[in-house]
């Protein structure tokens, strides 16, 4: 066991995106952008990374945005967990 109390491990990424896909049971895919500057024009560019993420009691939704967390790798693809909810998406339809 290791002597190091739990305070002086690595910080965790936390990453806020958006639910583009529930795809199967307990899993969901997460989409966020972010921008960077091209290396010859300057000028900002979107991107856009998708993960796949651990959702435990699949109360994700597509559109929700939401807060996952780096973790150990669950599954071949899955390297992040939901942990939290933080927007729903909107009711379309109604």
């Amino acid at each position: 066991m290791s002597d190091k109390p739990a305070e002086a491990r690595n910080r965790r990424k936390d990453i806020l995106g958006v639910v583009t896909t529930v795809s199967g049971d307990k899993t969901i895919k997460v989409a966020f952008e972010y921008k960077i500057s091209h290396p010859t024009y300057r000028k900002e560019v979107k991107r856009k990374t998708v993960v796949h993420a651990h959702d435990e009691k699949n109360e994700a939704k597509v559109g929700d945005k939401v807060e996952i967390m780096e973790t150990r790798p669950l599954s071949k693809m899955k390297r992040f967990r939901l942990v939290r909810v933080v927007e729903a998406a909107p009711i379309l339809g109604v």
